[in-house]
């Protein structure tokens, strides 16, 4: 084995790392970016939502590109454009240049899909499972590492900006680790779906921009209505040429397989429940309790350390454990448990939020019941679709997921948004938190129904504990999963 294919484990386990960190980085700092811009709540949520939607599209294309032009260059161009986003978010205290910087910084979300598909090119077959395995494991570790290094910069009122110093540091860093990979030419034919993309990324733009703007401009105004009509237009379109196209970005038959369908919206739901915990938490335990009469007025580097760093930290458990899960019970069983987890999470937190133990618990049930629903995600495709097909279900799944997080950001930010305790800083009152707790909970119940009576019965295949956790990570970066023996 040559010394580039012996750095290749390495390498993507630190680009996989630098993904998870660079979401996690601004979650607890979205209030020290509006305070410093001066613009609303639902302004600066942007910083998070921009990202995430530019992932969603973002991901499924890099993973092509990388098939049809080889991992290695589409991972250098990837941390390129990552690096001169973050900079450029740096340097900057302008909204529209921060957003720029971010979409930038979402292309880092297909470093996941290329690591993984360049470990399977380089990496013999005894020593793949258990090298994905790891790699899987950096994403809970490097989600933590954003998390604390968040904090400790913020410790004393930090400037947010030394986080993107930092991240372009750690790109830099990437930059090196991938140049040295060894090179291969791409493996597959045929052409990216620029139109598909385009069309997808307006159309969820649309969509999502009245729901974090509705408190603003009036739910029942034109600039709401328009949007969301012009979202419906343009995602019809984008079905219809999908159902046109030789290459798509996503196959029709994604969108109508009733199983399928099942999987994306329950993908969808474990989107909104991770992003909408780590939110709604971040901000109700900021809120200082003289003023609001709840809250813990907690710092940045508290609610970094203390109350959302166990949620992440405790993947590295509970990622296994959803892999035990899924080959004890099978993928079905696993999702119903996972759901009924949230819920559980969820009404914990509407009820019980008055002491520290409270939030950390909830929330850390919530992200173990997204854990193990991202566990059963793949196996559950697997059962359901033809082996040719698992590639492209798993990479809309992913679009799901995404698209789910940008949900819950939207949801959040509306619910903190409305009818605010008047004073010098607004601040959401306190059932504006009960309720957006108690809404989690109400569509866990509803996920938990639909896998259970409108998922149809499929033959479980018969997987050991490592094949599970293989096809999770493989499922995760939207990749193709083996087919059961």
């Amino acid at each position: 084995m040559s010394m580039r294919t012996r750095l290749a484990l390495p390498v993507a386990c630190y680009v996989v790392l630098l993904v998870s960190a660079l979401q996690t980085l601004v979650v607890p700092v979205v209030a020290d970016i509006q305070a410093d811009l001066g613009v609303s709540t639902s302004a600066a949520s942007w910083v998070v939502t921009a990202n995430l939607l530019a992932a969603a599209v973002l991901t499924p294309m890099l993973g092509r590109l990388g098939d049809l032009y080889g991992r290695r260059p589409v991972m250098l161009g990837v941390l390129a454009v990552v690096l001169v986003g973050s900079v450029l978010a740096a340097t900057t205290s302008s909204l529209p240049l921060l957003l720029a910087g971010r979409v930038a910084q979402a292309a880092s979300f297909g470093l996941f899909p290329l690591a993984i598909g360049m470990l399977r090119e380089e990496l013999p077959p005894r020593r793949l499972t258990g090298a994905m395995a790891l790699v899987s494991g950096m994403l809970s570790v490097g989600a933590g590492f954003g998390l604390v290094v968040t904090g400790l910069l913020m410790r004393d009122g930090g400037d947010y900006h030394e986080l993107f110093w930092l991240a372009a540091a750690l790109t830099a860093i990437g930059l090196i680790g991938v140049w040295q990979l060894p090179r291969r030419a791409g493996a597959a034919t045929g052409s990216l779906d620029w139109a598909g993309a385009a069309l997808l990324g307006l159309g969820l733009v649309l969509l999502i921009l009245p729901l974090e703007e509705g408190n603003g401009w009036g739910w029942g105004s034109a600039r709401v209505l328009g949007c969301l009509a012009a979202a419906v237009v343009v995602l019809v379109g984008f079905v219809l040429l999908e159902r046109r196209i030789t290459h798509p970005l996503v196959s029709p038959r994604m969108l109508s397989h009733r199983p399928i369908v099942v999987a994306n919206t329950v993908g969808l739901f474990l989107g909104f429940s991770m992003f909408a915990v780590f939110l709604a938490v971040s901000a109700l335990v900021q809120t200082p309790h003289g003023v609001a009469g709840y809250g813990f007025g907690a710092s940045v580097l508290a609610a970094s350390l203390v109350y959302l760093l166990p949620g992440t930290a405790s993947g590295v458990i509970s990622a296994p454990l959803g892999g035990r899960l899924v080959s004890r019970f099978g993928a079905k069983a696993t999702l119903v448990i996972a759901a009924v987890l949230a819920g559980v999470g969820f009404a914990m937190l509407a009820v019980l939020h008055s002491t520290t133990w409270e939030v950390i618990v909830g929330a850390l049930v919530v992200n173990t019941a997204v854990t193990f629903g991202y566990a059963a995600l793949p196996a559950l495709l697997v059962a359901h679709v033809e082996p040719a097909e698992t590639g492209i279900a798993n990479s809309v799944n992913s679009i799901a997921r995404s698209v789910g997080m940008s949900l819950g950001t939207a949801f959040v930010v509306t619910m903190m948004t409305r009818n605010p305790i008047s004073g010098p800083v607004p601040l959401p009152r306190e059932t504006q938190f009960v309720t957006t707790f108690v809404v989690g909970a109400v569509l866990a119940a509803l996920a938990a129904a639909l896998v259970a009576w409108a998922l149809p019965r499929a033959r479980e295949a018969h997987l050991t504990v490592r094949e599970v956790e293989a096809d999770e990570v493989l499922g995760a970066a939207g990749l193709e999963v083996p087919a059961p023996r």
